[in-house]
């Protein structure tokens, strides 16, 4: 496991002797170094309070990681095994203290987080692999699988507390309104499902949408549900009206392949041609360019506790920060002048560029004065 550091140039003194030698302070940085993992990482997630991330990889792995905006400072802290297949998501408990694991193993395992040990394990918590997961409380989470199944834990508990199979395909994300009633489910049958988890019962189902609904999260202060899916369009449905979409946009990508909200309007998105786009929802409008694993598919995205940094994992088997300030700051009525169609995406933090730029490998002066240029005549 490596943290890649970006390495300045040595500075020489008037006598041509290196300066590095000297001992210097460690510089801050606008983000956090990037991580370079083994294996790409399909689960990931953040501390609830402390400046830790969790990844998990495709070989089974799990990782605990301390970061800082200290150049060296970002470093491993434990690492588990236990896993036979991959794993697929990862949640910290709501007070941190408990690291939540899912695989396509069938397997929940729980972790404790100072120490990096198994508490327990649930062998076989689906009869197919689990592909989704979601902390309800402290002592409650949800699991979704590879055919459908849903199912409610209390960890406290061997059995389920509820199993649910209603969608004909994979789990791909679930979310839950504030009063922690409804459980909200994005699946590959295109569907959008509803239980009542306080209940114990199915609510309904979603007319189907246009290709495989990949994620879902709740916007505008939970009036808005939003949907992304394998077809690169978001949904919109509205609170008490899932039957049917309210409204619906296509992004200029390939797929949505998760989302996450950063206000009531701003969510991000990742998508398979390695793009971080920044989205808001009504109007429906794509911002920006948070930044980008070089044309490889952006796997899952996190924000952290302190609303700072997005954390995205990808293909090119990178953990990668974003520095959110910009993104957090942003009016978006400042943004009505449309692009020229075709044109390149507004760079939103220091370390985005043009996609233009992927197959270059290298961020042009050229490519920079461009994006600077937009941004002045948008503004004006």
């Amino acid at each position: 496991m490596e943290v890649a550091r970006e390495e300045a140039p040595a500075e020489r003194g008037s006598d041509g002797e290196d300066r590095d030698s000297a001992a210097a302070p460690a510089r801050p940085r606008d983000t956090p170094d990037d991580i370079v993992l083994d294996a790409p990482a399909s689960g990931l997630a953040f501390h609830p309070a402390r400046d830790i991330v969790a990844a998990g990889d495709v070989d089974g792995d799990v990782f605990v990681f301390s970061y800082s905006c200290q150049e060296g400072e970002t470093k491993e802290l434990w690492s588990s095994g236990h896993h036979l297949k991959s794993c697929r998501a990862v949640v910290f408990s709501e007070d941190g203290q408990k690291l939540v694991t899912v695989s396509k193993d069938k397997a929940i395992h729980i972790l404790d987080v100072e120490r990096g040990q198994l508490e327990r394990r649930i062998s076989k918590a689906h009869g197919a692999p689990i592909n989704s997961l979601l902390l309800v409380d402290e002592n409650v989470l949800a699991t979704g699988d590879d055919t459908g199944g849903v199912r409610l834990w209390d960890q406290r508990k061997e059995a389920p507390l509820m199993d649910m199979r209603q969608h004909e395909e994979y789990i791909a994300d679930m979310a839950l309104d504030p009063a922690k009633k409804l459980l909200l489910t994005a699946s590959g049958d295109s569907c959008l499902g509803v239980f009542n988890i306080k209940r114990r019962r199915f609510e309904l189902l979603s007319e189907p949408q246009s290709g495989d609904l990949t994620s879902v999260t709740l916007m505008k202060c939970g009036k808005k549900v939003a949907c992304g899916s394998s077809e690169g369009t978001i949904y919109l449905f509205n609170w008490d009206g899932f039957g049917a979409t309210s409204d619906r946009f296509a992004l200029r990508a390939e797929s949505i392949d998760c989302m996450v909200p950063v206000t009531e309007s701003l969510l991000c998105t990742g998508s398979t041609d390695g793009v971080i786009r920044a989205v808001n929802i009504l109007p429906n409008r794509v911002v920006g360019s948070i930044g980008q694993h070089a044309g490889e598919p952006v796997e899952n995205l996190a924000l952290s506790h302190c609303g700072r940094f997005l954390a995205s994992s990808g293909h090119d088997q990178r953990l990668k920060f974003w520095d959110m300030a910009q993104l957090q700051a942003m009016v978006v009525n400042d943004y009505r002048q449309r692009k020229k169609k075709g044109g390149p995406l507004r760079a939103l933090s220091s370390k985005a560029w043009s996609p233009d730029d992927f197959f270059a490998g290298l961020r042009e002066e050229e490519d920079s004065r461009t994006l600077r240029e937009e941004e002045n005549e948008d503004s004006d």
